[in-house]
């Protein structure tokens, strides 16, 4: 396996061999499946490497993290990829969907999102999902305290 950070953000696109389930019309209530009120955001696209760096029949990963900070492993051709908790099991999905060849594994330096149907761990969807409401939640709350401890602290300065 080789490793390697990747220090250029401006890739072209690629012409995908099918077109990726965040096109797809779903329910959206299954996890990994992108709803459809909301595009799929990707910051870095994909393309195959130079075959100066790596040999074309080399299988090769885009290894990192998306926003939410969970790890995302997508190979470079867009067939499969999946989000997990660690990083470990993001190579470890990588070289299980590669073998017996093995891969090459890519680290972007931008955070990307998964444009696939996630073949991850299903999980890890569902915890980014209370994640963000654990964070509303907190916010909301925050607001609440200040808003309540406001005039006391006035009260303690005039006294």
């Amino acid at each position: 396996m080789t490793a390697m950070p990747l220090t250029c953000t401006d890739f072209s696109p690629l012409p995908s061999p099918r077109s990726s389930t965040a096109a797809i019309p779903q329910d959206g209530k299954r996890p990994g499946v992108l709803p459809t009120d909301r595009p799929a955001t990707v910051t870095a696209q994909f393309r195959p490497l130079d075959p100066g760096i790596v040999n074309e029949t080399i299988p090769a990963f885009f290894i990192g993290r998306n926003k939410e900070g969970f790890w995302v492993a997508r190979d470079v051709n867009g067939q499969i990829g999946g989000i997990f908790l660690l990083e470990d099991s993001a190579v470890s999905f990588a070289k299980r969907n590669s073998w017996p060849a093995g891969c090459a594994t890519i680290y972007p330096s931008d955070r990307f999102e998964l444009d696939l149907e996630n073949r991850g761990n299903p999980f890890v969807v569902r915890l980014g999902s209370f994640t963000r409401a654990a964070m509303r939640l907190r916010r909301r709350i925050a607001a609440l305290i200040g808003r309540m401890t406001g005039p006391v602290r006035r009260l303690r300065k005039d006294s």
